[in-house]
C-alpha cells in the first residue's frame, strides 16, 4: 500500500471498514457500512479527507 492509499475507518468504533481511498477519491452521501460494529453512516471523501455528515442505524434482521 502506498501512502497515497489509506483504509476508511469506522468513525463509530475507529476499526478498518472494507473500503480503501486513494488521494484521488471522491464521494459525497456515501452509506459507509461497519462490518464490526454494525454502524452504518454518511460521509463524504475528499483528499484524504473523511467527514461524516451523519450515523445512521442499522436495520436489525427479524
Amino acid at each position: 500500500m502506498s501512502k497515497n492509499e489509506n483504509w476508511i475507518l469506522c468513525p463509530a468504533c475507529g476499526n478498518k471498514t472494507r473500503l480503501q481511498i486513494r488521494a484521488d477519491t471522491e464521494l459525497k452521501n456515501f452509506p459507509l457500512y461497519c462490518p464490526k460494529c454494525r454502524q452504518k453512516s454518511l460521509i463524504d471523501v475528499k483528499d484524504l479527507q473523511v467527514t461524516v455528515i451523519k450515523s445512521l442505524e442499522a436495520k436489525m434482521q427479524s
